[in-house]
């Protein structure tokens, strides 16, 4: 199982960000994760770089692969989305590693229109799914549904496309994106909830295809610190998706999580500091068939994780 570091945009500008990828990189991370907000969760985070900007300097930058979780089909039109990928992968071949999600509010409230329920913006993530695997085949696509696309085509390909990864939160979601996605992420949960969720996917089309997990993580060298910035920094996460998905505001988030208790975060957020901890947890991820996580530190504090973590959690796991 590789172990990767995940690019939070909505907490770091982007430079600090890549100074951090290569220092993940120096410190035995495998891969990268970053984020595609437009807007932070928090006023509190104050940050959110354009992730595709990002991506094309820390591909040039490291020699590491990179995902990338974006939501085509309002903010992004799907042809603008394909023609993103074939860019980053035919400059840089076999390294970039995209996920297609159906989007938060937050990010696609901007444009005006109105904001779909949960299964109209799964049947129009299928539909972008097909148009931008077309375009990445060469084709000339013209496509009328949920989104329109008019005599559309990529010419800046790359030699070989890149695996399509669908990204799905919950058991409904991952069976239902199986059957067209390459490959599932998903975010850390529970056991048995993580056990639905690729089991869905599997059952619905996914068997023997990669699966990576997002682990959301506050580490820091007492466990007052670790829960004081887990709460200051990710508590939104504690939000059921009826909030999570439809809030169009970051004051809006704060509000909605003003008065979150640490004890209802524990369960999406692994509050931890004993890096033996993390050890185990993530050995527990590879016997269940996780192909690779990226590792979300919520504090502030980036590069004394990656420094610990490459020191302490990442060489027992190789062992």
């Amino acid at each position: 199982m590789d172990v990767g570091y995940h690019a939070s945009h909505e907490q770091f500008p982007p430079s600090r960000l890549l100074d951090v990828a290569g220092r993940a990189e120096q410190a035995g991370f495998a891969a990268l994760l970053s984020s595609d907000h437009l807007a932070p969760w928090s006023v509190r985070q104050g940050e959110s770089g354009l992730a595709w900007s990002w991506l094309g300097a820390a591909l040039a930058t490291t020699s590491l692969p990179a995902g990338v979780v974006t939501a085509p089909g309002d903010r992004y039109h799907p042809v603008v989305v394909a023609q993103a990928i074939a860019t980053l992968t035919e400059m840089f071949p076999g390294r970039l590693v995209p996920a297609l999600g159906s989007g938060q509010a937050l990010n696609e409230h901007v444009t005006g229109r109105p904001w779909p329920p949960k299964e109209v913006r799964n049947r129009r993530l299928a539909e972008c799914a097909d148009i931008v695997r077309r375009l990445l085949a060469g084709e000339e696509v013209t496509h009328d549904g949920l989104v329109t696309v008019r005599d559309a085509r990529v010419w800046s390909l790359p030699a070989s496309p890149p695996p399509l990864f669908a990204a799905a939160l919950s058991p409904a979601t991952a069976g239902t994106v199986a059957s067209w996605a390459d490959g599932l992420i998903t975010v850390n949960a529970p056991d048995a909830e993580l056990a639905a969720v690729i089991e869905a996917f599997r059952a619905g089309g996914g068997e023997g295809k990669p699966v990576h997990v997002q682990a959301h993580l506050s580490w820091a060298p007492s466990q007052a610190e670790a829960e004081a910035q887990a709460l200051d920094q990710w508590r939104a996460n504690a939000l059921p998706p009826i909030l999570n998905e439809e809030l169009v505001l970051p004051d809006q988030v704060d509000a909605a999580s003003a008065h979150v208790p640490i004890d209802l975060l524990r369960s999406s957020v692994w509050i931890q500091t004993d890096p033996d901890w993390y050890v185990e947890r993530l050995a527990s991820y590879a016997r269940q068939g996780v192909d690779r996580v990226y590792l979300h530190q919520v504090g502030r504090e980036q590069e004394r994780f990656v420094d610990v973590f490459g020191e302490q959690v990442l060489p027992p796991l190789g062992a």
